[in-house]
């Protein structure tokens, strides 16, 4: 398991692009026949990724960094399969996940197992974890059932499809929450104009991306921005003080999660254009 802690941004002020990345990117999630984890500091927050090729993949828990006996023992769960079709399997009862369904888990369940339907296609399996402290229903989330909600326009470069996995609206969780952004074509920007949420963190999972394309992601205080350079299927965090802004080199798609204080999406402290720098 990957450790992250926490950085204050005065600290982050003085930081250049190795150290960055090394705070913030996650630079390889999806790795054939493992489970890659990431524990970052920040709202406690575990990002990890499965990829099953040779036969199913448990989820156990790090038992030095996260001293449980199980992964959800203490934890929720939410899953997003950007692969190929697969099973994720809970306590014995498998749910079949096409590409774009999501999961999720509440606190409690024992045993979790990702396995794909075909090796030569493997299923690619991104989850975000947080803390929990009561148990909510086990409910796969279908993209072919989602409501989708059109937003943007080509005008500003950003007109974009946003589905709400794990919400207040929507399957219930203690902190999680979750949900998926695509881009139509010709469309670059996400979260532009920018805002921070001092209440909660986030995270970004960037894919659907060309071999030679590029996101870069902006991060940092409103008036002291910075950039890192994503490519597909990577991740970065992004801490509570921090805006969670990009734009690539074509159209993208990005799963966000968020966990901290509260599950209100429109809890956000707007950033006019005219005060970033």
């Amino acid at each position: 398991m990957d450790i992250r802690y926490a950085s204050h941004p005065r600290e982050v002020k003085q930081f250049d692009t190795d150290r960055l990345r090394e705070e913030f990117h996650i630079n390889s999630l999806f790795t054939p026949n493992e489970i890659k984890l990431v524990y970052s500091h920040v709202d406690r927050f575990i990002v990890g990724g499965v990829v099953p090729v040779l036969g199913p993949l448990q989820l156990q828990a790090d038992k030095k960094e996260m001293a449980a006996d199980y992964f959800l023992e203490r934890r929720e769960i939410g899953i997003i399969n950007i692969g190929a079709k697969g099973t994720v399997t809970v306590d014995g009862t498998v749910y079949t996940m096409d590409s774009k369904d999501g999961l999720y888990i509440g606190l409690g369940a024992k045993e979790i197992t990702f396995a794909s339907d075909n090796a030569a296609e493997p299923a690619k399996f991104y989850f975000n974890s947080t803390p929990a402290h009561q148990t909510y229903p086990t409910v796969k989330i279908a993209i072919s059932e989602a409501s989708p909600n059109n937003l943007g326009s080509i005008t500003n470069s950003n007109e974009r499809t946003i589905y709400r996995y794990i919400h207040t609206g929507g399957v219930k969780s203690c902190q999680l929450v979750m949900g998926m952004t695509l881009l139509k074509p010709g469309n670059m920007w996400n979260t532009m104009p920018s805002h921070t949420h001092n209440r909660r963190s986030e995270v970004y999972l960037y894919f659907d991306m060309p071999e030679d394309g590029v996101v870069f992601h902006m991060m940092g205080e409103p008036q002291e921005t910075r950039h890192i350079v994503m490519r597909n299927e990577q991740a970065v965090i992004s801490p509570s003080w921090s805006i969670h802004s990009g734009v690539g080199t074509s159209n993208y798609t990005f799963i966000w999660g968020m966990a901290g204080e509260n599950q209100i999406f429109e809890d956000m402290d707007a950033v006019a254009m005219k005060d970033l720098k």
